[in-house]
C-alpha cells in the first residue's frame, strides 16, 4: 500500500517542496546562511563573494525549477496511490456476510412455497415398499423396434394392397381416345361460376374438419384428382388414368378402416395426375398456380427407379446463347431434382475443352445429397458460352468417369447413364460408342436437343437409341418437365419387366408443396411407396410403368413407440437411414427463421448423424448403425441445454439396431447413474384415481398413456380424459400402457399431500409474499400439479407451464428443462435461473430442485419440485440485503464502510454458474452473459480456474452470405453499363425468344413456373442470405469448489478490485466490481457469439467428396433381355402455324372473359 509520510514533506508558502538530494540542506538554511553571509567589496573578498553571489542565483534558480518539478510528480504519484488505496475498499467479510443472508432468505423461501421437504418425506417413506431397477438397454432397444417393425409394416401391406388394385384396374381397362369422363378435380370442387353453377369438373364435394388430418377439410369417403398447371386437365390419357384408378378408392377406404393410424394414401399417375385420399380442397399459390407434381417427389422417383450414376454433359459453346443456355440450365436442374441420397452425379460442360462445374470433383462421382445437387445448381447458374462445341472429348470423360467408378466399386454399382444437353452434335462420335460402350451397352445415354432447330436430330436420336436411352427435343421451357422425366421411365423398364415390386422408404421431409398450412408444413415424415406396372402382355417389353403408389408416415408417431419416461431424464430416441442421414433426433433442427417465417433449411434433411453426435469422432455409432448393427457403446458428452446457452457432462450408454424389411437403424441413450434405474410402485386404481383427478393435477398430453388415434371417437378426448374413462371403465376398449399408468396412480397417490400444503399457504392469514406466482412439481411418469398463488391479472409469468411454454412442460422429445437441470444438480438444494428471454413484459425467475428415491444403494430421479416468482421481488430482496446501516460499527473493516450497492463506486450482480446475470442495476443487463457486460473480470475468472470455457460446435448453423463484389471496375458507370448489356441482350434474343416460345402452350401452363424458383434467390442481396455452415461457440461453467475469490485487475491509469462470493445452496454468485475503473480497452467483451469455422479450398474439397460409410439398397435394376431399346424417342417436328396461334389466343381471350 502506497503512504505519503508528513516527515517527508512539508508546504511552505503553499507549496509543497522537497529535500535536496546530495545537498542536505533545505531552503530555509540556505536563506538563513545567506542572510549571515553578506557580501564584503573588499579586494579578493569582494571577487569571491560576486562568485558566491553568482553560484548563489544559479542554485536557487535550480532549487526553485527542483521544487516545481517535484511538486508535480509528488501530487500525480498522490493521486495514483489514493486511487490504489481507494480500490481496497471493498470488504470480503461484507460481501460474504451478505451471500449468507441472501442464501438463507432465498432457501427459506423456496423451501417453504414449493414444499420440497415434504414431498421429499413422502418418497422417502415408501422406499421400503418399492423397488429400484436397472434399465436394460439392449432389451429396450429390441422392443421399441419391434413396435415400430409392426407398425411400419401395416403401412406396407396398405401400399401392396393399392398397388394390386391399380394394376388389376389397369388390366381391364381398354384405352379410349374419345373418353369423356368428370372427375373431382381438386382445384375446382366446390367452386360455382357467376351464375351459381358449379363449374366443369368441380361439384359438391363435402369436406369435414379432421383432428387424424392436422385439422384440414378432408372427406373420407372419397378421393379427388390434382393436376399440375402445365399438364392438361382432360387430355386423352389423364381421363383414362384417372377413370381406371377410381377402383382405388374402395381401397383406401378399406386400408383406412383395418389401420386408423394411416394418415394420406395416393396414388401418382406417369401421364402427371395425383389422386390422395382422403380428398381435399387444393389450394394453389400466390400466383394461382399448381407446380406439385407428383413424379418430381422423391417417393415417386426413388419407387421408379433403382439406384443410378448419372452424369450431366452440357454444351456451352457459343451456339448455346441466350434462351438456349437458360434452358440447358433449367433442364440440368430438373435432372438434378430427380436424384436422391442413393444416387451419385457429377456434371461436365465442354465447348473448345472439357471442363468440371466443381473442380473438386474431377474424376469421380459424388453422391447426390441435397447439399451437393443445390451446390451443383449455383455452380451451374455460373456458367456462360465460349468457343466451338467439342462433344467427342466430353463423351469420353464421361464414360472413363463411369467405368472408373463401377472398377473401383464406388458409387451406385447399379444404373450408369449419360445425359448430354446441347443444340446438335457435329462431330463423327461412333467411335466413341465402339471403344467404350458397345456392345454390352452398359451405360445408357440420353439426350436434350435444345432450341428450334432440328437439323441435328437425326444425330441426337441415333445416339440414344444406340445405347439404350431416350431422344427427347426441348424448345422452351415449359418443355423441360415433361421430357426429362421420360428418362425415368426408360430407366425402370428392367423392373417393369421382372414385375419386381420393390417397397422403398424416402428420407425424412417436410412436403410443405403438399398442403399449405403451418400443421402440415412443419410436420417431418417418411413415406413409403411401390411402383405400379402394366401387366398386359402386348405391352410386356415396353415396361410401362403406370405410376406409384405411397402413403405417409409422419415420423412423430414413429417415436411414440419409443415412451419417454421408458428412457429417463436425459435419454431419448433416434433413427437414421442407410446413408447415416437423421430421420428423427431430439437435436435435429430442421427449420430456420427468415424474417418472422420458419422455413426449412436447405439441407435439413442431409444432416449426418455424425453432425449431431459429434462427440463421436471416429465414427464408431455412425458407422454400426449404417451396417445395419445391432450393439451398444458408451461416450462422454457434452450436451446443450436450452438452445445451446447451457452445458451439461454426461456419460451416456447408446444402444442400436436395425429396424427389419426397412433402410433404418434405431438408435437410444440411456444416462449413466440415475439415467439407469427406474423405480417402480403400486397402489390401488381406486385410490389412484382419486388423486388423479385432483384439480391440480396434469399428465403429459403429447406422451400415450392411452391409444386416441385409432378409434375416430377418441380422438376428441385429451390424455388425462383418456385415461380416466379408462380407468373408470367407461371406455374399456382403448389401448393403454398399462407400466406407464401404475407409475402415475403412484406419483398421484404419493404427491397428493402437496395441494393441502399448497391450499394451506394460500389461506394462512399472514397472506403468501408478494412476487412468488407459482408452485409446481413433476415426476418421472409425466404427472404436474401446480397452484398459483397469484390471480391471472396479476401473474407476470401468464405463460410459464402453459402449452405454449414448450420448454417447461413435458412434451415428446424432453423434460422439463427445469427437470432436466434439477436431475444434475445436488439433491435438495435449489437451482435458479432465469427462462429464455421471449415477449415477456417482465422476467420471471424459476428456482427448483430434484426428488429422489434411495434402495439399496441405487438411486433414482423421482421427480422435481420448484416455484416460479417475478424478478422484481426477487431484485428488491437482493438490494434490501446489499446495504450496510449507517450505524455500522466499522471499527474492524479495513475498506470503505458502510458500504452498499446503492453506491455509485460499485456495481452488484447476482449471476447463475453459467454467467447469465440475474440480478444488476442496469435493467438491461439482466438475461445477459456477464463476459458481455465486464470482460476484465471475467477474463481474470477464467484465468484463476472459477469459471471453464468449453467449446462446443454446431453443424447445424445457418450463416450469413458475405457480400462482395465480382469485380470493383468502373463502379460509378457500372449501373449504366448493366443496363446497356440488358438491352443488348433483349434486343438480340427477342426474336428468337418469339419462335423458340410454345405460345399456345402459355395458355395451359406458366413456363416460368419451375424456373422461377430458381431464380429467386438471387433476387436477395448477398448479406441477407442465409446458408449451412458449421460453427464453433463457448459456454462458461462455474467451478464450485472455488466459493469465493477476489483480486484486483490493472487497467493502465487504474486499477480495479472486485470481490466474488458463492450464494450457499444455490448455484448463485454474488459479484461485487468497482464501477469506476473503465477496462474496456484492455479486456473486451467476451461474447457468446458462434464464429463460422472456415475450411480452406482443399479441406473443403476433401469434405464434399468424402464418401462415407454406407449400405447400399438391396435391390438392382439395371437390365432385361426383353426389353424394347428401340422405344427411344419421338419423332422431332416443329412448324410455325399462325392459325393455330390464333386459335389459341381467341380461346383464351374468351376464357378470361
Amino acid at each position: 500500500m502506497c503512504v505519503l509520510h508528513e516527515t517527508k514533506t512539508k508546504v511552505l508558502e503553499g507549496r509543497v517542496i522537497m529535500p535536496l538530494l546530495g545537498y542536505g540542506e533545505t531552503a530555509s538554511k540556505l536563506r538563513s546562511r545567506r542572510g549571515r553571509l553578506g557580501c564584503r567589496a573588499q579586494g579578493d573578498i569582494r571577487d569571491r563573494c560576486t562568485e558566491y553571489r553568482e553560484y548563489r542565483e544559479y542554485r536557487w534558480d535550480s532549487l526553485r525549477r527542483t521544487e516545481r518539478a517535484m511538486a508535480v510528480w509528488i501530487l500525480l504519484a498522490a493521486c495514483l496511490c489514493l486511487s490504489a488505496h481507494a480500490q481496497m475498499r471493498i470488504p470480503p467479510e461484507t460481501v460474504l456476510d451478505w451471500a449468507n443472508t441472501f442464501g438463507r432468505q432465498l432457501v427459506a423461501m423456496s423451501t417453504r412455497y414449493s414444499g420440497s421437504l415434504l414431498l421429499q418425506k413422502k418418497y422417502k417413506d415408501i422406499e421400503s415398499i418399492v423397488k429400484i431397477e436397472e434399465v436394460d438397454g439392449s432389451e429396450l432397444v429390441a422392443s421399441f423396434a419391434e413396435e415400430m417393425e409392426r407398425m411400419l409394416g401395416r403401412k406396407m401391406k396398405s401400399v401392396k394392397r393399392l398397388a394390386e388394385s391399380a394394376e388389376d384396374a389397369d388390366l381391364y381397362h381398354d384405352f379410349n381416345a374419345t373418353l369423356e369422363f368428370d372427375y373431382f378435380n381438386s382445384m375446382m370442387i366446390n367452386t360455382a361460376d357467376e351464375d351459381g353453377n358449379f363449374v366443369e369438373l368441380g361439384g359438391e364435394f363435402p369436406l369435414e374438419e379432421n383432428e387424424h388430418f392436422s385439422k384440414l377439410p378432408v372427406n373420407t369417403q372419397q378421393s379427388d384428382i390434382q393436376v399440375p398447371t402445365n399438364v392438361y386437365n382432360k387430355d386423352p390419357d389423364i381421363l383414362n388414368g384417372v377413370y381406371m384408378s377410381e377402383a382405388l378408392n374402395d381401397i383406401f377406404i378399406s386400408n383406412f378402416e383395418k389401420d386408423p393410424t394411416l394418415t394420406w394414401q395416393y396414388f401418382g399417375s406417369s401421364t402427371g395426375f395425383f389422386r390422395l385420399y382422403p380428398g381435399i380442397k387444393w389450394t394453389p399459390d400466390e400466383n394461382g398456380v399448381v407446380t406439385f407434381d407428383a413424379r418430381n417427389r422423391n417417393w415417386y422417383i426413388q419407387a421408379a427407379t433403382s439406384p443410378k450414376d448419372i452424369i450431366i454433359v452440357v454444351d456451352v459453346s457459343g451456339s448455346m446463347k441466350g434462351l438456349r443456355l437458360t434452358i440447358a440450365k433449367h433442364t440440368i436442374n430438373t435432372i438434378l431434382d430427380t436424384l436422391g441420397e442413393n444416387d451419385f452425379v457429377n456434371v461436365m460442360a465442354y465447348s473448345d475443352y472439357v471442363r468440371y462445374v466443381e473442380p473438386c470433383f474431377k474424376g469421380t462421382l459424388v453422391q447426390a445429397d441435397l447439399d451437393n445437387r443445390e451446390h451443383f445448381k449455383l455452380l451451374v447458374e455460373g456458367l456462360h458460352v465460349k468457343g466451338e462445341g467439342k462433344v467427342k472429348k466430353a463423351m469420353k470423360e464421361a464414360f472413363r468417369v463411369l467405368d472408373t467408378a463401377a472398377t473401383a466399386q464406388v458409387g451406385s454399382l447399379c444404373n450408369q447413364a449419360i445425359m448430354l444437353i446441347t443444340d446438335g452434335a457435329m462431330e463423327d462420335f461412333q467411335q466413341v460408342f465402339q471403344e467404350f460402350n458397345w456392345p454390352e451397352r452398359k451405360v445408357r445415354v440420353f439426350t436434350y436437343l435444345i432450341g428450334r432447330e432440328l437439323t441435328f436430330a437425326d444425330n441426337m436420336k441415333w445416339i440414344a437409341c444406340n445405347n439404350k436411352g431416350y431422344y427427347t427435343h426441348i424448345s422452351t421451357l415449359a418443355d423441360v418437365q415433361e421430357n426429362v422425366m421420360e428418362y425415368l421411365h426408360v430407366l425402370s423398364r428392367p423392373m417393369v419387366i421382372n414385375h419386381d415390386h420393390d417397397i422403398i422408404w424416402t428420407e425424412a421431409y417436410m412436403d410443405s408443396v403438399l398442403f399449405n398450412t403451418q400443421a402440415q408444413s412443419l410436420l417431418l415424415m417418411t413415406s413409403v411407396a411401390m411402383p405400379v406396372f402394366s401387366k398386359k402382355e402386348e405391352t410386356l417389353s415396353h415396361g410401362i410403368l403406370l405410376g406409384v403408389v405411397g402413403t405417409d408416415v409422419p415420423l412423430k408417431e414413429l417415436m411414440r413407440l419409443a415412451p419417454r419416461y421408458k428412457l429417463g431424464v436425459h435419454g431419448y430416441a433416434f433413427l437414421n437411414t442407410n446413408n447415416g442421414y437423421i430421420m428423427s433426433h431430439p437435436d435435429l433442427r430442421p427449420l430456420y427463421k427468415e424474417g418472422k417465417r420458419l422455413k426449412p433449411k436447405p439441407n435439413y434433411n442431409s444432416v449426418d448423424l455424425a453432425e449431431v453426435e459429434w462427440e463421436d469422432t471416429e465414427e464408431i455409432l455412425r458407422t454400426a448403425m449404417v451396417k445395419g448393427q445391432t450393439g451398444s457403446f458408451s461416450l462422454d458428452v457434452r450436451t446443450t441445454i436450452e438452445k445451446g446457452r447451457r452445458m451439461l457432462f454426461l456419460k451416456n450408454d447408446y444402444f442400436y439396431t436395425a429396424i427389419k424389411d426397412t433402410p433404418f437403424s434405431l438408435g437410444m441413450v440411456l444416462t449413466r447413474g440415475h439415467g439407469e434405474f427406474i423405480f417402480l410402485g403400486n397402489v390401488s386404481v381406486e385410490e389412484g384415481l382419486h388423486d388423479l383427478t385432483a384439480y391440480d393435477v396434469s399428465i403429459a398430453n403429447e406422451w400415450t398413456y392411452c391409444e386416441t388415434d385409432i378409434d375416430p371417437h377418441h380422438r376428441k378426448y385429451t390424455q388425462l380424459q383418456a385415461v380416466i374413462r379408462y380407468l373408470t371403465g367407461k371406455e374399456p376398449e382403448l389401448e393403454c400402457d398399462e407400466d406407464l399408468l401404475r407409475q402415475t396412480l403412484f406419483d398421484a397417490v404419493v404427491s397428493a399431500p402437496m395441494e393441502a400444503y399448497w391450499t394451506a399457504l394460500m389461506l394462512n392469514a399472514s397472506g403468501t409474499d408478494d412476487g412468488v406466482e407459482t408452485a409446481f412439481l413433476g415426476t418421472r411418469s409425466g404427472l404436474m400439479r401446480l397452484i398459483r398463488f397469484a390471480g391471472n391479472e396479476k401473474r407476470v409469468g401468464k405463460k410459464f407451464l402453459t402449452v405454449e411454454d414448450k420448454d417447461n412442460i413435458f412434451t415428446l422429445d424432453h423434460f422439463p428443462l427445469w427437470y432436466r437441470r434439477s436431475a444434475e444438480f445436488e439433491p435438495g438444494r435449489f437451482l435458479y435461473f432465469l427462462p429464455r428471454a421471449d415477449t415477456r413484459d417482465e422476467p420471471i425467475v424459476i428456482g427448483s430442485t430434484s426428488i429422489t428415491v434411495n434402495v439399496d444403494k441405487k438411486m433414482a430421479i423421482a421427480g422435481a419440485i420448484g416455484i416460479q416468482m417475478t424478478l422484481s421481488m426477487l431484485q428488491k430482496r437482493f438490494f434490501d440485503v446489499t446495504v450496510q446501516p449507517n450505524d455500522t460499527d466499522c471499527s474492524r473493516i479495513e475498506g470503505l464502510c458502510p458500504l452498499s450497492c446503492n453506491l455509485p463506486e460499485i456495481n452488484c450482480y447476482l449471476t447463475d454458474s453459467n454467467g447469465f446475470i440475474m440480478i444488476s442495476k442496469e435493467k438491461n443487463d439482466v438475461g445477459r452473459f456477464f463476459g458481455e457486460v465486464d470482460g476484465s473480470v471475467m477474463s481474470q475468472l477464467i484465468r484463476m480456474g472459477m469459471f471453464k470455457r468449453v467449446s462446443l460446435f454446431d453443424y447445424q448453423a445457418m450463416c450469413k452470405v458475405g457480400t462482395h463484389s465480382s469485380s470493383s471496375a468502373r463502379p460509378l458507370l457500372s449501373p449504366f453499363y448493366g443496363m446497356l448489356g440488358v438491352l443488348k441482350w433483349f434486343l438480340s434474343n427477342f426474336m428468337l425468344f418469339l419462335l423458340d416460345f410454345n405460345f399456345c402452350g402459355l395458355w395451359h401452363s406458366n413456363p416460368f413456373v419451375d424456373a422461377g424458383t430458381f431464380h429467386a434467390t438471387n433476387k436477395k442481396k448477398s448479406g441477407d442470405i442465409l446458408q449451412p455452415c458449421d460453427t464453433e461457440y463457448p459456454t462458461f461453467i462455474y467451478e464450485p469448489s472455488i466459493m469465493e475469490t477476489n483480486s484486483v485487475i490493472k487497467c493502465g491509469r487504474c486499477q480495479k478490485v472486485f470481490v466474488i462470493q458463492q450464494v450457499p445452496e444455490s448455484n448463485l454468485l454474488m459479484m461485487v466490481v468497482q464501477a469506476d475503473c473503465d477496462c474496456s480497452r484492455q479486456y473486451p467483451p467476451i461474447t457468446l457469439n458462434p464464429r463460422e469455422v472456415k475450411y480452406n479450398a482443399t479441406v473443403k474439397c476433401d469434405r464434399m467428396k468424402s464418401m462415407k460409410t454406407r449400405r447400399r439398397p438391396e435391390s438392382c435394376h439395371a437390365y432385361h433381355p426383353k426389353e424394347n431399346a428401340k422405344d427411344c424417342g419421338r419423332a422431332s417436328s416443329i412448324s410455325l402455324s399462325v392459325s393455330l396461334f390464333v386459335l389459341c389466343l381467341s380461346t383464351a381471350l374468351l376464357g378470361d372473359r
